[in-house]
């Protein structure tokens, strides 16, 4: 019975310290929602840890071409993760028409984007973080960035 015990509480901290490492950089969402009966709503999280654990699955092919059409926003995309960084709290852009409102801001070291329309809404957040990681990974992969 004992062994028992010391197998469900190693088991317990693993799956905790697993836990604590793939949402340590946050959450990503999407939140898609439309304003019409028998619209469609879809929400998705994702760890964001997910994001550069993908680009080490995706076939370097692949890779090198989605790099190769970056590359020359791979130094504005890298510069804005660090510059990001220093604005915990910042209204990018806000835009304001009638019957649509977008939303570009950062706070807490997250983007969100936020348009909002009659027919539909759309809400995105996406930690300041996994940009760096996504220009890391591209940078590593596009000679000459």
């Amino acid at each position: 019975m004992l062994f028992l015990a010391k197998a469900a509480l190693g088991l317990g901290a693993t799956v905790a310290l697993a836990g604590a490492y793939v949402f340590h950089e946050g959450v990503i969402r999407v939140d898609v929602d439309e304003n019409s009966v028998g619209g469609s709503h879809v929400h998705v999280w994702l760890p964001a840890t997910a994001v550069p654990v993908g680009l080490r699955v995706v076939p370097s092919r692949n890779l090198e071409h989605a790099a190769a059409q970056a590359r020359p926003y791979l130094p504005v995309l890298r510069e804005l993760s660090k510059e990001l960084r220093k604005y915990p709290n910042a209204d990018l852009v806000d835009v304001r028409n009638p019957g649509e409102h977008v939303r570009v801001s950062v706070h807490d070291g997250k983007i969100y984007v936020d348009a909002v329309c009659d027919t539909q809404d759309i809400h995105v957040s996406v930690p300041v973080e996994t940009l760096g990681d996504v220009a890391d990974r591209l940078e590593s992969i596009a000679p000459g960035v």
